[in-house]
């Protein structure tokens, strides 16, 4: 689903503020009826809650994309959220490096944690 998901996205939504979005997750409530659609928005603050108030406009479109893609029946309803664990991953990345690069802590500490 989270391919089929991505492939909409990027190919069918016609839409500029979506450029910049990939999904990364996507999970199934129990009883199928919703989804959780994570993405990661490269951009500004300003323009990742306009990617996501886009996706969520286009949740109806997508659904039925998948639906028809996928030969299902029923597909649950979409629930686009920011995914936020690879941006802290990146930040965290980021500021070890950035330690590293002053002197502050040498590559051989972060490799024995």
């Amino acid at each position: 689903m989270r391919e089929e998901i991505a492939e909409v996205v990027g190919f069918e939504l016609d839409d500029p503020r979506v450029e910049m979005v990939t999904v990364t997750e996507v999970s199934v409530s129990d009883d199928l009826r919703d989804a959780k659609v994570y993405v990661l928005v490269d951009g500004s603050e300003d323009e990742v809650k306009k990617a996501l108030r886009a996706l969520q406009n286009a949740a109806t479109f997508v659904r039925q994309q998948v639906a028809m893609n996928l030969s299902m029946r029923f597909a649950p309803h979409l629930h686009f959220v920011r995914d936020s664990a690879e941006e802290n991953a990146s930040r965290i990345s980021s500021i070890l490096s950035d330690l590293t690069n002053k002197g502050e802590i040498n590559q051989k500490e972060i490799g024995d944690e």
